[in-house]
């Protein structure tokens, strides 16, 4: 029988940073889909029938506990992980004791997030998907051991680098913007410059086009590519 995807239903009034968690969760090769009200979430749960929410506590007109409370009372069993501003302990433990699975709380790092979405899933036993080998030309990239090669060369990352890196090759052959990189491989709430963006390429390059045919490009007014040489 086919696996089927992962699917997480983000919660979150601020549609930006909820739209934001969705697009790096499609990254992950997961399905995802925002509401940004109570109303909404009890729907899109109900049609969409998710693998794990991610729900923000503080929502217009209800709150995320209460919400939480209606979509058991509906039937949706899917693992919790509350999103919050809030860093009172006894918030904490109100999410937790009413049957939430992990609680995060603002500012947060993405990758954080879904780290904790893959452990309440393998709690839940939903089947999350192994790291993969990625492959461009030459270029590979191991998600578990984090072995980075380029032909036979192995080449030593740096934990950011990495996930630069492994951020280009799962979009090969698509331009993505400083701003998205910045999104996706940053915290959501980073206080630097695109400048970094640069200046961390620059790095890859020297490590992964050094002596090679070029992989990584800049796309002038747009961004950056990594694709396989013409």
């Amino acid at each position: 029988m086919a696996e089927l995807p992962v699917r997480v239903l983000i919660v979150d009034d601020e549609r930006y940073l909820a739209e934001m968690i969705a697009s790096a969760l499609r990254l992950e090769g997961w399905h995802a889909v925002v509401a940004c009200s109570a109303e909404d979430a009890v729907a899109k749960a109900l049609d969409f029938e998710p693998s794990a929410i991610v729900l923000d506590v503080m929502l217009p007109g209800t709150d995320g506990f209460a919400l939480f409370a209606a979509l058991r009372a509906k039937g949706v069993d899917a693992p919790v992980v509350f999103l919050t501003a809030r860093d009172a302990t006894e918030d904490r433990i109100r999410g937790l004791t009413i049957g939430g699975d992990d609680y995060v709380t603002k500012p947060f790092s993405l990758e954080e997030l879904i780290a904790r979405l893959r452990a309440v899933m393998r709690r839940a036993a939903i089947t999350v998907p192994r790291g993969a080998c990625l492959r461009v030309a030459d270029l590979m990239l191991e998600e578990d051991s984090r072995e980075v090669r380029r032909g036979d060369r192995l080449i030593e990352l740096t934990p950011t680098e990495f996930e630069l890196l492994r951020f280009l090759m799962l979009n090969a052959r698509t331009v993505l913007s400083k701003a998205q990189i910045l999104d996706r491989v940053w915290n959501y709430d980073f206080g630097g410059t695109a400048n970094v963006v640069e200046l961390y390429i620059s790095y890859l390059r020297r490590k992964i086009d050094g002596g090679a045919e070029p992989l990584i490009h800049t796309v002038r007014g747009v961004g950056y590519v990594l694709r396989p040489p013409l």
